[in-house]
Parts: structure tokens; sequence; C-alpha cells
């Protein structure tokens, strides 16, 4: 784990000084503060936390998100109450998505019978792109 400056002075001016709890111990040279570096765990990219909450809102479950992104559904659920995120509930459209390069993409919008009567949007999703298409449930 690399530390950039001391935490009581910002100073660059460290030495490595034991070990306490399995972590690295360093000793300030300016302010004679000793220190640890906190583990700062697994972290995501903020791109996939609002990519899954863009997701979540346009109306895809939990476990279709993870099966896109590759992060835990429980991890998804998480961040929707984290945030407080609320999507309305509407039973007369369902949504459907398909995950596309840019030569597909350019395909599917050729054809106009792929977007009659439906509303469509579509996200990147790192070198491809996810086309979500709802289309109003047949009574």
């Amino acid at each position: 784990m690399k530390i950039n400056s001391c935490p009581n002075c910002n100073s660059t001016h460290y030495v490595k000084s034991g070990i306490i709890n399995n972590r690295q111990r360093y000793k300030c040279k300016t302010c004679n503060y000793n220190f640890t570096v906190n583990k700062l765990g697994k972290k995501i990219d903020e791109y996939y936390v609002t990519k899954a909450l863009q997701l979540y809102l346009e109306g895809l479950t939990y476990r279709e998100i993870e099966r896109i992104l590759g992060i835990s559904h429980v991890t998804i659920l998480n961040w929707v109450k984290k945030y407080n995120i609320k999507r309305l509930d509407n039973n007369k459209y369902h949504p459907t998505y398909k995950i596309l390069n840019s030569q597909e993409l350019g395909i599917y919008f050729s054809n106009s019978e792929n977007i009659k009567g439906s509303g469509v949007i579509v996200t990147e999703l790192g070198d491809k792109y996810m086309v979500i298409k709802w289309e109003r449930f047949k009574t």
C-alpha cells in the first residue's frame, strides 16, 4: 500500500517504523508523528455505480444488472438504498435490452421495425452499447 504524505503535517519525508496489527507503521521525519495507512478495501469505479443506478431506473432488475456489469446484485441493492433511488412502477410497459457493438447498433437502427411503437434509449457500456426498449404489454 502506497502512502503520499504524513496525515499530520503533509510532509513526504517519512520512514518505516515497525508493524502494528499486521499493518506497516510509519514515522514522519518532520513532525515525529507515527501513523499507519488505512486499508481502503475494494473500490468500484464511480462509472459502474452510475451505470448500475441508471439501468435500475430504466427498469432492469438487480440480477439483470449483475449479469451485464458483473457486480453483485446485493451491492447494487445497497447502492439503491444508499442513494435513496426510487423508480416509478409502470405496469403497462416492460423493458427488454440488447448489448451491441457499434456496427450492430447501426444495423439495428437501420431497420425501422426494431423501434416502431416503442421507446428506446441507448447507453454506453464499456466498448459496447446497450439498447433498452420499452414495449407496451399486450392485453
